[in-house]
Protein backbone atom coordinates (compact mmCIF):
# COMPACT_ATOMS: atom_id res chain seq x y z
CA UNK A 1 0.00 0.00 0.00
CA UNK A 2 3.43 2.17 0.27
CA UNK A 3 2.01 3.46 3.57
CA UNK A 4 4.05 3.90 6.43
CA UNK A 5 1.13 3.61 8.67
CA UNK A 6 1.02 0.45 11.02
CA UNK A 7 -1.73 -1.61 11.43
CA UNK A 8 -2.13 -3.99 14.32
CA UNK A 9 -4.28 -6.90 14.15
CA UNK A 10 -6.38 -8.15 17.09
CA UNK A 11 -6.60 -11.67 18.51
CA UNK A 12 -9.77 -13.25 17.64
CA UNK A 13 -11.33 -13.31 20.73
CA UNK A 14 -10.46 -9.52 21.15
CA UNK A 15 -11.94 -8.46 17.48
CA UNK A 16 -15.16 -10.48 18.57
CA UNK A 17 -15.74 -8.22 21.39
CA UNK A 18 -14.97 -4.83 19.69
CA UNK A 19 -17.31 -6.06 17.01
CA UNK A 20 -20.20 -6.91 19.17
CA UNK A 21 -19.34 -4.01 21.22
CA UNK A 22 -19.88 -1.96 18.62
CA UNK A 23 -23.01 -3.76 16.65
CA UNK A 24 -24.58 -3.65 20.06
CA UNK A 25 -24.44 0.07 20.88
CA UNK A 26 -25.01 0.80 16.89
CA UNK A 27 -28.36 -1.10 16.98
CA UNK A 28 -29.28 0.16 20.13
CA UNK A 29 -29.13 3.39 19.31
CA UNK A 30 -30.96 2.62 15.86
CA UNK A 31 -33.21 1.28 17.92
CA UNK A 32 -34.06 4.08 20.33
CA UNK A 33 -33.92 6.89 17.40
CA UNK A 34 -36.27 4.47 14.81
CA UNK A 35 -38.90 5.00 17.24
CA UNK A 36 -38.47 8.66 17.35
CA UNK A 37 -38.87 8.79 13.76
CA UNK A 38 -41.37 6.91 13.59
CA UNK A 39 -43.82 9.28 16.40
CA UNK A 40 -41.93 11.97 14.11
CA UNK A 41 -43.83 10.35 10.97
CA UNK A 42 -47.01 9.57 12.81
CA UNK A 43 -47.73 13.09 14.08
CA UNK A 44 -48.45 16.47 11.79
CA UNK A 45 -47.58 18.71 15.03
CA UNK A 46 -43.72 17.38 14.92
CA UNK A 47 -43.02 17.40 11.00
CA UNK A 48 -44.65 20.45 10.22
CA UNK A 49 -42.55 22.54 13.60
CA UNK A 50 -38.86 23.40 12.07
CA UNK A 51 -37.20 22.25 15.53
CA UNK A 52 -38.26 18.32 14.91
CA UNK A 53 -37.48 18.96 11.69
CA UNK A 54 -33.87 19.97 12.27
CA UNK A 55 -34.21 17.04 15.22
CA UNK A 56 -35.15 14.39 12.98
CA UNK A 57 -32.56 15.30 10.78
CA UNK A 58 -29.84 15.03 13.03
CA UNK A 59 -31.09 11.25 13.95
CA UNK A 60 -31.18 9.73 10.86
CA UNK A 61 -28.32 11.22 10.40
CA UNK A 62 -26.56 9.79 12.89
CA UNK A 63 -28.69 6.36 12.12
CA UNK A 64 -26.83 6.30 8.48
CA UNK A 65 -23.35 7.14 10.13
CA UNK A 66 -23.53 4.12 12.72
CA UNK A 67 -24.72 1.66 9.90
CA UNK A 68 -22.02 2.59 7.66
CA UNK A 69 -19.37 2.80 10.36
CA UNK A 70 -20.28 -0.36 11.78
CA UNK A 71 -20.08 -1.93 8.49
CA UNK A 72 -16.43 -0.71 8.01
CA UNK A 73 -15.63 -1.87 11.23
CA UNK A 74 -16.73 -4.91 10.26
CA UNK A 75 -15.37 -5.38 6.44
CA UNK A 76 -11.80 -4.29 8.78
CA UNK A 77 -11.89 -6.93 10.25
CA UNK A 78 -13.78 -9.55 7.88
CA UNK A 79 -12.39 -8.67 4.73
CA UNK A 80 -9.26 -6.52 6.24
CA UNK A 81 -8.95 -5.52 2.72
CA UNK A 82 -11.52 -4.13 0.35
CA UNK A 83 -12.06 -3.30 -3.18
CA UNK A 84 -10.95 0.67 -3.80
CA UNK A 85 -13.72 1.81 -5.72
CA UNK A 86 -16.83 0.51 -3.06
CA UNK A 87 -14.52 1.44 -0.19
CA UNK A 88 -14.41 5.34 -1.59
CA UNK A 89 -18.20 5.38 -2.15
CA UNK A 90 -18.62 4.42 1.64
CA UNK A 91 -15.89 6.70 2.38
CA UNK A 92 -17.27 9.60 1.24
CA UNK A 93 -21.06 8.88 2.44
CA UNK A 94 -19.61 8.10 6.11
CA UNK A 95 -17.56 11.39 5.75
CA UNK A 96 -20.26 13.76 4.51
CA UNK A 97 -22.81 12.56 7.16
CA UNK A 98 -20.06 12.58 9.72
CA UNK A 99 -20.16 16.46 8.81
CA UNK A 100 -23.65 16.95 8.71
CA UNK A 101 -24.00 16.14 12.41
CA UNK A 102 -22.12 19.46 14.14
CA UNK A 103 -23.53 21.64 11.22
CA UNK A 104 -26.83 20.42 12.09
CA UNK A 105 -26.54 21.49 15.59
CA UNK A 106 -25.13 24.77 14.57
CA UNK A 107 -28.60 25.29 12.77
CA UNK A 108 -30.78 23.88 16.17
CA UNK A 109 -28.85 26.36 18.30
CA UNK A 110 -29.67 29.34 15.52
CA UNK A 111 -33.34 28.24 16.07
CA UNK A 112 -33.43 27.61 19.17
CA UNK A 113 -32.30 31.43 19.38
CA UNK A 114 -34.33 32.74 16.94
CA UNK A 115 -37.32 31.44 19.29
CA UNK A 116 -36.20 32.65 22.36
CA UNK A 117 -34.76 36.54 21.50
CA UNK A 118 -36.90 37.17 18.34
CA UNK A 119 -40.23 35.61 18.90
CA UNK A 120 -42.63 37.85 16.79
CA UNK A 121 -40.11 36.98 13.92
CA UNK A 122 -40.06 33.18 14.35
CA UNK A 123 -42.79 32.09 12.47
CA UNK A 124 -41.44 34.14 9.58
CA UNK A 125 -37.92 33.30 9.50
CA UNK A 126 -37.94 29.50 10.67
CA UNK A 127 -40.77 28.23 8.26
CA UNK A 128 -40.85 24.63 7.21
CA UNK A 129 -39.50 25.19 3.97
CA UNK A 130 -36.50 27.38 4.42
CA UNK A 131 -35.95 24.45 7.00
CA UNK A 132 -35.57 21.99 4.08
CA UNK A 133 -33.23 24.03 2.56
CA UNK A 134 -31.08 24.66 5.25
CA UNK A 135 -30.82 20.72 4.96
CA UNK A 136 -30.24 20.85 1.61
CA UNK A 137 -27.26 23.85 1.92
CA UNK A 138 -26.05 21.34 4.99
CA UNK A 139 -25.41 18.39 2.77
CA UNK A 140 -24.25 20.83 0.08
CA UNK A 141 -21.34 22.15 2.58
CA UNK A 142 -20.35 18.38 4.39
CA UNK A 143 -20.29 17.28 0.51
CA UNK A 144 -18.12 20.07 -0.80
CA UNK A 145 -15.29 19.04 2.13
CA UNK A 146 -14.62 15.94 0.47
CA UNK A 147 -14.58 16.07 -3.66
CA UNK A 148 -11.44 18.38 -3.64
CA UNK A 149 -10.01 14.36 -2.10
CA UNK A 150 -11.63 12.62 -4.68
CA UNK A 151 -10.80 15.41 -7.47
CA UNK A 152 -6.93 14.74 -5.70
CA UNK A 153 -7.30 11.07 -5.62
CA UNK A 154 -8.07 10.72 -9.04
CA UNK A 155 -5.21 13.33 -10.37
CA UNK A 156 -2.50 11.82 -8.08
CA UNK A 157 -3.15 7.79 -8.35
CA UNK A 158 -2.59 5.41 -11.23
CA UNK A 159 -5.21 3.14 -12.56
CA UNK A 160 -3.93 0.47 -11.17
CA UNK A 161 -5.14 1.46 -7.47
CA UNK A 162 -8.14 1.93 -8.42
CA UNK A 163 -8.38 -1.90 -9.43
CA UNK A 164 -6.82 -3.14 -6.01
CA UNK A 165 -7.93 -3.44 -2.47
CA UNK A 166 -6.81 -1.63 0.36
CA UNK A 167 -7.71 -1.29 4.63
CA UNK A 168 -11.29 0.67 4.15
CA UNK A 169 -9.79 3.49 6.12
CA UNK A 170 -9.63 7.31 4.79
CA UNK A 171 -5.71 7.55 5.40
CA UNK A 172 -5.55 4.43 3.43
CA UNK A 173 -7.66 5.80 0.46
CA UNK A 174 -7.14 9.48 0.37
CA UNK A 175 -3.47 8.92 1.12
CA UNK A 176 -1.88 12.37 -0.40
CA UNK A 177 -0.77 14.96 1.21
CA UNK A 178 -2.66 17.40 -0.57
CA UNK A 179 -6.03 15.71 1.31
CA UNK A 180 -4.58 15.14 4.84
CA UNK A 181 -3.36 18.97 5.04
CA UNK A 182 -7.00 19.64 3.01
CA UNK A 183 -8.67 17.41 5.89
CA UNK A 184 -7.01 19.51 8.99
CA UNK A 185 -7.99 22.66 7.23
CA UNK A 186 -11.73 22.26 6.46
CA UNK A 187 -11.63 20.69 9.95
CA UNK A 188 -10.68 23.85 11.89
CA UNK A 189 -12.63 25.84 9.73
CA UNK A 190 -15.64 23.79 10.70
CA UNK A 191 -14.79 24.04 14.64
CA UNK A 192 -14.46 27.48 14.62
CA UNK A 193 -17.62 27.82 12.84
CA UNK A 194 -19.52 25.57 14.85
CA UNK A 195 -18.35 26.73 18.25
CA UNK A 196 -18.86 31.00 16.86
CA UNK A 197 -22.50 30.13 16.62
CA UNK A 198 -22.79 27.82 19.76
CA UNK A 199 -21.57 30.63 21.60
CA UNK A 200 -22.99 33.28 19.69
CA UNK A 201 -27.04 32.17 20.78
CA UNK A 202 -25.91 30.71 23.76
CA UNK A 203 -24.89 34.09 24.76
CA UNK A 204 -27.27 36.03 23.21
CA UNK A 205 -29.88 33.45 25.10
CA UNK A 206 -28.35 34.10 28.51
CA UNK A 207 -28.43 38.47 28.17
CA UNK A 208 -31.85 38.31 27.07
CA UNK A 209 -33.12 36.10 30.06
CA UNK A 210 -33.36 38.81 32.82
CA UNK A 211 -36.00 37.26 34.40
CA UNK A 212 -34.98 33.36 33.62
CA UNK A 213 -38.25 32.34 32.93
CA UNK A 214 -39.15 28.02 32.45
CA UNK A 215 -38.86 28.57 28.32
CA UNK A 216 -35.23 30.44 28.77
CA UNK A 217 -33.70 28.01 30.89
CA UNK A 218 -34.99 25.12 28.96
CA UNK A 219 -33.17 26.79 25.92
CA UNK A 220 -29.78 27.89 27.97
CA UNK A 221 -29.91 24.45 28.74
CA UNK A 222 -30.53 22.70 25.50
CA UNK A 223 -27.92 24.69 23.67
CA UNK A 224 -26.12 23.35 26.72
CA UNK A 225 -25.91 19.99 25.42
CA UNK A 226 -25.64 20.95 21.86
CA UNK A 227 -22.47 21.91 22.90
CA UNK A 228 -21.25 18.85 25.19
CA UNK A 229 -22.55 16.92 21.83
CA UNK A 230 -20.30 19.18 19.54
CA UNK A 231 -17.50 18.82 22.06
CA UNK A 232 -17.41 15.12 21.51
CA UNK A 233 -18.05 15.58 18.13
CA UNK A 234 -15.30 18.17 17.18
CA UNK A 235 -12.66 15.74 19.32
CA UNK A 236 -13.14 13.54 15.90
CA UNK A 237 -11.57 16.79 14.38
CA UNK A 238 -8.29 16.30 16.76
CA UNK A 239 -8.13 12.59 16.94
CA UNK A 240 -5.38 12.07 15.31
CA UNK A 241 -3.35 14.60 17.24
CA UNK A 242 -5.41 12.95 20.59
CA UNK A 243 -4.28 9.41 19.91
CA UNK A 244 -0.70 9.82 18.93
CA UNK A 245 -0.27 11.47 22.32
CA UNK A 246 -1.70 8.12 24.04
CA UNK A 247 0.41 5.99 21.38
CA UNK A 248 3.58 8.27 22.86
CA UNK A 249 2.48 7.67 26.13
CA UNK A 250 1.56 3.80 25.60
CA UNK A 251 3.17 2.50 22.93
CA UNK A 252 2.11 -1.30 23.38
CA UNK A 253 -1.96 -0.19 23.36
CA UNK A 254 -2.72 1.56 19.73
CA UNK A 255 -5.36 -0.79 19.05
CA UNK A 256 -7.13 -0.49 22.83
CA UNK A 257 -6.68 3.47 22.06
CA UNK A 258 -8.00 3.70 18.54
CA UNK A 259 -10.72 1.60 19.74
CA UNK A 260 -11.68 3.06 23.12
CA UNK A 261 -11.24 6.91 20.57
CA UNK A 262 -13.94 5.18 18.37
CA UNK A 263 -16.36 4.24 20.82
CA UNK A 264 -16.01 7.87 23.04
CA UNK A 265 -15.97 10.17 20.04
CA UNK A 266 -18.03 8.89 17.18
CA UNK A 267 -20.93 6.53 19.08
CA UNK A 268 -21.36 8.37 22.22
CA UNK A 269 -22.33 11.59 20.66
CA UNK A 270 -24.90 9.61 18.65
CA UNK A 271 -26.60 8.39 22.10
CA UNK A 272 -27.31 11.82 23.40
CA UNK A 273 -29.39 12.90 20.31
CA UNK A 274 -32.02 10.76 21.85
CA UNK A 275 -31.70 12.46 25.24
CA UNK A 276 -31.68 16.02 24.10
CA UNK A 277 -35.28 15.87 22.40
CA UNK A 278 -36.55 12.48 22.97
CA UNK A 279 -37.04 12.80 26.88
CA UNK A 280 -36.30 16.38 27.47
CA UNK A 281 -38.64 18.12 25.11
CA UNK A 282 -42.09 17.94 26.70
CA UNK A 283 -43.98 17.37 23.06
CA UNK A 284 -42.23 14.83 22.28
CA UNK A 285 -41.48 12.91 25.09
CA UNK A 286 -45.69 12.88 25.34
CA UNK A 287 -45.59 11.65 22.02
CA UNK A 288 -42.92 8.66 22.08
CA UNK A 289 -44.51 7.45 25.78
CA UNK A 290 -48.23 7.47 23.61
CA UNK A 291 -46.36 5.03 20.82
CA UNK A 292 -44.72 3.20 23.26
CA UNK A 293 -47.60 2.06 25.28
CA UNK A 294 -49.72 1.68 22.50
CA UNK A 295 -46.87 -0.72 21.12
CA UNK A 296 -46.97 -2.53 24.55
CA UNK A 297 -50.25 -3.63 24.78
CA UNK A 298 -50.62 -4.06 21.16
CA UNK A 299 -53.15 -1.80 20.11
CA UNK A 300 -53.84 0.83 17.23
CA UNK A 301 -52.62 4.14 17.81
CA UNK A 302 -54.99 6.12 19.43
CA UNK A 303 -54.80 8.58 16.23
CA UNK A 304 -55.78 6.00 13.82
CA UNK A 305 -58.51 4.94 16.23
CA UNK A 306 -60.27 8.35 16.34
CA UNK A 307 -59.94 8.77 11.97
CA UNK A 308 -61.26 5.22 11.80
CA UNK A 309 -64.48 6.04 14.39
CA UNK A 310 -65.04 9.03 12.43
CA UNK A 311 -64.93 6.89 8.48
CA UNK A 312 -67.47 4.66 10.55
CA UNK A 313 -69.76 7.53 11.49
CA UNK A 314 -69.21 8.91 7.64
CA UNK A 315 -70.39 5.79 6.36
CA UNK A 316 -72.72 5.31 8.58
CA UNK A 317 -74.54 8.40 7.61
CA UNK A 318 -74.17 7.89 4.21
CA UNK A 319 -75.61 4.98 4.33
Amino acid sequence: MNSTTAVYQDSLSTAIIKNLITVGLSVSIIYINSSLVHTFKKHEILHSNPRYILFIHLVINDMMWLFLSTLLLIISYALRIFFVPYCIILLIISIIVSHNSPLNLAGMAIECYIAVCMPLRHGQICTVKKTYILIGLIWAASALSILPDLFILLATEPLQFFHSKVRCIRDFVFRSTYSQNKRDASHIVCLVVVWLTLIYTYARIIFAAKGLTGDIKKARNTILLHGFQVLLLMLNYLRNIFERSLFFLFPNRESQIRFAAFVIVQIIPRFISPIVYGLRDQTFRKYVRRYLVCRERGIAHPENTTTKKASLNVTSATV
